[in-house]
């Protein structure tokens, strides 16, 4: 009795097991799906901070020429030649810089 008993309990929680499985396996590529979705786009506070790095780093970038810029001006006026071309390169690299045309939006 016990052998036949054993092999029937097996088979009754069989279906349990393959309908887990046949659920886990219709799933999967829903959930994979979704997850590429989420990695492929960029929410907007991720834009925003993105955003506001490049700001940050363009005006660090402006500072900078902005001094080097007044530095090389007043040896210029100085009487420094070579102050002087230096200034004139800085100037037009901040022309670039501050046109608002030339920013991306």
């Amino acid at each position: 009795m016990r052998a036949i008993a054993l092999p029937l309990l097996c088979l009754a929680m069989l279906p349990g097991c393959v309908a887990s499985a046949l659920v886990d396996v219709v799933t999967a590529p829903v959930k994979v799906a979704g997850k590429a979705v989420d990695l492929a786009t960029t929410s907007q506070s991720e834009a925003d901070e993105k955003r506001g790095r490049e700001m940050r780093k363009r005006e660090e970038e402006i500072g900078k020429l902005e001094r080097s810029y007044s530095r090389n001006a007043q040896k210029c006026r100085a009487g420094d030649v070579d102050a002087c071309d230096r200034a004139e390169r800085e100037y037009e690299q901040l022309g670039e810089l501050v046109d608002v045309r030339s920013r991306e939006y």
